[in-house]
């Protein structure tokens, strides 16, 4: 299930949350080598994880086993603020758009082959799912290119900002992504499921934080 975590409920999901830190710190410090935001206490926070950031968690017996973040388009967000360099004009700024960055899938849940990890496409149809009673209708992100293609796959429009640059030493670009309710039933038939992702508590609809 995609555990949907924001300020309105972080108070009654701090366990999940302490997984998700020491998770994100894993998975981009000691695997990715992000040497720049490691810290002693192995838990990778960075200015943006306010109270306007939404976590989306994908729980499995208690256990946080991927992870994501949305952020509001409309205040200062990654690309906008250290990335800009992606984007060949002025990065997007919506109420309908979020960014979706610090996407990653625990070891113990990750598969070989060239099919979509189940676990990471249970968090980008989370998001679809969870978004579009909200009002979204996509996101921007900065992902490797070798993506592109599969979110068109998905029937998600997505469309480069600018030319892909390295960083990292991999092949990144910044994406705007489309999504409606079409792209929900090509990821439930991708997912061979039609039922929500959701935790029953993360259904409600409620208003994105802006």
């Amino acid at each position: 299930m995609i555990q949907v975590i924001t300020a309105a409920n972080v108070d009654h999901n701090r366990d999940l949350m302490e997984q998700a830190w020491r998770l994100r710190h894993r998975i981009f410090v000691e695997e990715m080598g992000w040497a720049a935001i490691a810290r002693d206490d192995k838990r990778e926070i960075d200015e943006f994880d306010d109270e306007h950031a939404v976590h989306l968690l994908a729980v499995d017996d208690d256990e946080v086993v991927g992870y994501s973040r949305l952020l509001p388009t409309a205040r200062p967000y990654v690309l906008s603020t250290h990335l800009p360099q992606l984007c060949e004009g002025v990065p997007p700024s919506s109420p309908h758009i979020v960014e979706w960055s610090r996407i990653g899938v625990a070891g113990s849940a990750r598969t070989s082959g060239r099919r979509l990890n189940p676990t990471a496409l249970a968090i980008l149809t989370g998001i679809v799912e969870w978004g579009l009673p909200r009002g979204l209708k996509g996101f921007v992100s900065e992902m490797p290119t070798s993506w592109l293609l599969r979110l068109l796959q998905l029937h998600i429009h997505a469309l480069p900002l600018g030319l892909p640059q390295m960083i990292d030493d991999v092949e990144i670009v910044a994406v705007n992504a489309g999504f409606d309710g079409r792209s929900l039933r090509q990821l439930q038939k991708m997912r061979g499921s039609t039922d929500s992702v959701l935790a029953p508590e993360s259904r409600v609809a409620a208003r994105l934080a802006s």
